[in-house]
C-alpha cells in the first residue's frame, strides 16, 4: 500500500485545509471544505484532482465549498449521519464505528459530539492519521456549541485511546492562544512550558502548528488531563470527578 501524500494550507482566516492523496490511484480527498480558492490552489500546485470530501461537521467554515467543489469535480462527499440534513451535497452518511475504504486505505469513523451534536472524526489506522477538526486541537478542544462538557470529555477519551504516534490534524490555527491558556491551568508541567516556547518561536517564523500527535497532547494538553494531580491541586479540585475538572477547564477557556 502506497503512503499517502498530504498537503496542509490555510483557508479563510484561521482554518486549516488538508488534502490527502493516494499516488497509486490518484484519489484525493479534502478534509472539510472551508473555502474553494485555497483548495483549488493546492490541487493545482500538486497536480491532483479532487475525488472526495470528508466532512466532519455542519459549521459553515467547514462546508462552505462543498457544492462548488462537487460541481467542479464530481467529488463524493462523506459526512456525519446525525447532521445529514445540514451537510451540503452529502452523498454518504457515516456514524460511529463505521469503516470505509479510501483507495485501499481503511478509514474509521468516530462520533465525537461536543462542539456539534453530530461531529465526527476520521482515523486512518494504517496511516496513523487522525483528522479531528474541531474536537481536538493542539493544546485545546472545541467550544461546546451543541454538547455538554460530559459529551466532549467522552469524545476526547475516544481519541486519547489511539496510539501515541498518531498524527493529529485539526481544524484551526488556535495553538498560540491555547498554549498561553494552558499555562494558566498546568503551570508546573515542564513539558508544557517547553512546548509553549517552541510554539511561540514557530508562530513567530510563520510556521503551522499542525500536525500534533496523540502522545504530545496526552502529555501537555490540559483538556486531556483532568485526572492530573497537579492540575487538580492548582484548581483546588482534588476531590472532583474528571467530568467536573474538565468542565471547569472548558469554562475558564471560554472566558480567557
Amino acid at each position: 500500500m502506497a503512503t499517502l501524500d498530504l498537503d496542509l494550507f490555510q483557508c479563510r482566516t484561521d482554518n486549516f485545509g488538508v488534502l490527502i492523496h493516494d499516488p497509486a490511484s490518484g484519489a484525493t480527498a479534502s478534509i472539510d471544505a472551508p473555502e474553494e480558492a485555497p483548495i483549488l490552489d493546492a490541487l493545482a500546485r500538486r497536480g491532483w484532482t479532487l475525488t472526495h470530501i470528508f466532512t466532519t461537521h455542519h459549521h459553515q467554515d467547514h462546508v462552505a465549498a462543498n457544492l462548488a467543489l462537487k460541481d467542479r469535480f464530481g467529488a463524493t462527499i462523506i459526512g456525519p449521519v446525525h447532521e445529514a440534513d445540514k451537510i451540503p451535497g452529502l452523498d454518504r452518511k457515516v456514524g460511529d464505528g463505521d469503516q470505509f475504504d479510501f483507495a485501499g486505505h481503511p478509514v474509521n469513523v468516530f462520533e465525537t459530539p461536543g462542539h456539534t451534536a453530530g461531529h465526527i472524526c476520521f482515523f486512518l489506522p494504517q496511516d496513523k492519521l487522525l483528522f479531528a477538526a474541531d474536537t481536538l486541537f493542539a493544546l485545546g478542544c472545541g467550544r461546546l456549541f451543541e454538547g455538554t462538557p460530559a459529551d466532549m470529555w467522552a469524545s476526547l477519551r475516544k481519541l486519547m485511546s489511539l496510539p501515541d504516534d498518531t498524527a493529529v490534524y485539526f481544524g484551526h490555527e488556535y495553538t498560540l492562544t491555547n498554549a498561553r491558556f494552558s499555562l494558566t491551568i498546568d503551570p508546573a508541567n515542564a513539558a508544557l512550558v517547553q512546548r509553549v516556547a517552541d510554539i511561540e518561536a514557530l508562530r513567530a517564523s510563520g510556521g503551522f502548528t499542525a500536525p500534533t500527535t496523540i502522545g504530545v497532547e496526552r502529555q501537555t494538553n490540559p483538556f486531556l488531563r483532568p485526572h492530573d494531580a497537579g492540575i487538580r491541586a492548582h484548581l483546588g479540585m482534588q476531590a472532583a470527578t474528571d467530568d467536573e475538572v474538565f468542565a471547569e477547564i472548558r469554562k475558564r477557556k471560554d472566558h480567557f
